[in-house]
């Protein structure tokens, strides 16, 4: 079986070199790794969503996020809170982002894959809103409701500056679907429209990143790439501890989102009138 149809190691090749293969913890499906390890210093919980060839759920086999991933990333994330209620410095939560999509199927949806996945997303920003630091840290695809779940509630997002890092409301191929157009048509109009594309960098340019990271090898990282990343890290949760918000804010300077900014601005103003 090919990588592509098993799924990218991606999450999990990262997860291991910055964990330095510490043991996951027991109790989770094989498709959500949880992990207590060292950054900066001190301790932290690092939690990825890796491919599952034997999921009993077909549709989340190669990465993706379903009913069994949300709840489990939910989970990881509620004890943290829960173990740190009393505790002043909250530890941080490291979300190793590489989510091809959603599971899409009638299970599903029957049982609820909303709900799921809302909770992982609730349980993110709870997280971040009582003092945890949450650094996501984008090393593959971050795709759709997926992204939303796993990652995209955290103070600081980091990605990755490599062409298999790519963030989207859906895959390409759905995309052009949806639109009618061939693949090859959605990426020639996705180079003049920003959010529709899916580099990093255009995603980069909407002001919802922190820092892209420059690595040799991002599918297995180097003693080097792994340093840099761990720095880049470490400036993140320094950056979230002098910042006193625990709101996004932060993401609304980039240069393709000024209009969002201004709208944001004359609501604020309308509000306070």
């Amino acid at each position: 079986m090919s990588n592509d149809a098993a799924g990218s190691q991606r999450g999990e090749a990262w997860l291991a070199a910055l964990t330095v293969g510490a043991p996951r913890l027991s109790g989770y499906p094989r498709s959500v790794q949880v992990v207590d390890a060292q950054i900066a210093g001190a301790p932290a919980r690092f939690i990825a969503v890796v491919p599952d060839a034997e999921s009993p759920f077909p549709r989340a086999r190669h990465g993706e996020v379903g009913l069994l991933e949300g709840w489990s990333l939910a989970r990881a994330v509620q004890e943290v809170i829960a173990a740190d209620r009393d505790v002043p410095v909250k530890r941080p939560i490291i979300a190793i982002v590489d989510t091809p999509s959603q599971a899409y199927g009638r299970r599903e949806e029957a049982f609820g894959i909303h709900q799921s996945l809302a909770s992982a997303a609730d349980a993110y920003a709870t997280a971040r809103l009582n003092g945890h630091p949450v650094v996501a840290l984008l090393v593959g695809k971050a795709m759709s409701g997926a992204f939303l779940a796993h990652g995209y509630q955290a103070n600081r997002l980091l990605a990755l500056a490599d062409s298999g890092v790519q963030v989207h409301a859906m895959g390409k191929e759905a995309a052009a679907r949806i639109t009618m157009r061939s693949v090859e048509a959605l990426e020639t109009l996705a180079a003049t429209v920003p959010p529709m594309a899916y580099d990093i960098d255009n995603y980069a340019s909407l002001g919802l990143l922190w820092k892209t990271i420059a690595v040799a090898q991002a599918t297995a990282p180097t003693a080097d790439d792994l340093a840099t990343v761990r720095g880049t890290i470490d400036a993140a949760l320094a950056d979230i501890a002098a910042d006193p918000q625990r709101d996004l804010r932060s993401r609304l300077g980039g240069k393709n989102r000024q209009a969002s900014s201004r709208v944001r601005e004359c609501l604020a103003a309308q509000w306070r009138g």
